[in-house]
């Protein structure tokens, strides 16, 4: 299979720290396992989700975490198709 050929989605997550409240449900749910807490905290006190190191373009744009926020802190700013071989797995 030619990888420069074949398109996949990758989306770019935008995180409002002030929006979270911590629940962790983006987390969680998030099949490719892309966020995790951030060890600073919002001005309520609350760990906020943060893309982890290395996984920026692994987000498969599934939108799992946008849908599951109970806060509407995490939405898919955009979602873009790249060469399979450029995604990080």
């Amino acid at each position: 299979m030619n990888l420069e050929k074949l398109l996949v989605p990758v989306g770019f997550l935008q995180i409002s720290p002030e929006l979270c409240k911590g629940c962790g449900f983006c987390i969680e749910f998030c099949p490719r396992n892309v966020l995790e807490f951030s060890e600073d905290v919002n001005s309520r006190g609350y760990h906020y989700p943060i893309i982890r190191k290395g996984m920026e373009m692994s987000c498969s744009a599934c939108g799992m975490c946008q849908r599951i926020c109970p806060d509407y802190a995490i939405y898919l700013e955009k979602v873009e198709k790249i060469p399979a071989k450029k995604v990080i797995r």
